[in-house]
């Protein structure tokens, strides 16, 4: 395996709501064990519940109001039908952008609340490349957006949608500069405009952050299987002698919860 840079400390970021509480604790455990990299400050972001701050103190973690990070909440988001219900999802993933607001690290790692890391991770080389972890299927949607949002397609060969990334926080300003200039109007509502909201999978953070890297400098980006698996069950009926055997196929697991429920309540499909 190519040397860690471990003069790289990142911070982490996980925006979570109240149901993520029977994963969220596992999930901070296989940061801190799985990340190969100095571990700064881990932020939780998520609304203002008693439980989640609670289970912050308990873990050493720093709590974060989620209606703080941006200038926009998840009660000023529209996207939804009939059927489905998906401003929280597209609200969870400005958050992340709006990361580096909160993170002092240079860099910072997302990650989704359910997804639970069961072997060692790499995010920068000694070589001192960026490691995207991806997978060979992504939402079309997604990439209709990335064209409109950025005036080009992907460049990335692969889908960059992993669960979890590495964001450099000077890209991702540089980034959103770009799209605000482009689009005359602040980053995240040229994303919201540039969205079809009649589609249910219309926009990544991942695949958009991620291609605008990789279109910079594809040599500054290390690709490397995802290898994730995804269980629609609690973590807490899986024993570790499990998660062991599984580790020798996996990277990580996810742990949708029972109808994948959306940050409103109604049932939603959790398929990125």
């Amino acid at each position: 395996m190519e040397l860690i840079d471990l003069a790289v400390k990142i911070d982490v970021l996980i925006p979570a709501i109240e149901k993520d509480l029977t994963t969220l604790p596992y999930v901070i455990n296989a940061v801190r064990k799985q990340v190969k990299h100095p571990i700064g400050r881990i932020h939780i972001v998520s609304p203002n519940r008693s439980r989640i701050i609670a289970m912050c103190k308990r873990k050493g973690v720093h709590f974060v109001n989620e209606n703080t990070v941006l200038p926009i909440t998840k009660s000023d988001i529209n996207y939804r039908s009939k059927r489905w219900e998906r401003s929280g999802w597209l609200f969870q993933q400005l958050l992340k952008l709006g990361g580096d607001k909160l993170c002092s690290s240079k860099y910072f790692l997302t990650i989704d609340a359910d997804t639970v890391l069961i072997r060692p991770h790499v995010f920068r080389t000694a070589g001192g490349k960026t490691v995207f972890y991806s997978r060979n299927w992504s939402q079309p949607e997604y990439f209709r957006t990335y064209r409109r949002l950025m005036g080009k397609k992907r460049s990335a060969p692969r889908s960059l949608v992993a669960h979890y990334m590495l964001f450099e926080k000077s890209k991702l300003r540089q980034m959103k500069r770009m799209i605000a200039a482009k689009h005359g109007t602040s980053w995240y509502r040229a994303i919201i405009r540039s969205m079809d909201r009649t589609k249910q999978f219309a926009f990544s953070e991942f695949e958009t952050y991620g291609n605008y890297v990789y279109s910079g400098n594809p040599k500054s980006v290390q690709l490397r299987k995802t290898m994730n698996r995804s269980f629609n069950m609690s973590i807490s009926q899986m024993s570790q002698k499990q998660m062991q055997a599984l580790s020798r196929k996996y990277r990580s697991l996810s742990f949708h919860k029972r109808k994948g429920y959306s940050r409103k309540g109604k049932a939603t499909s959790k398929r990125r």
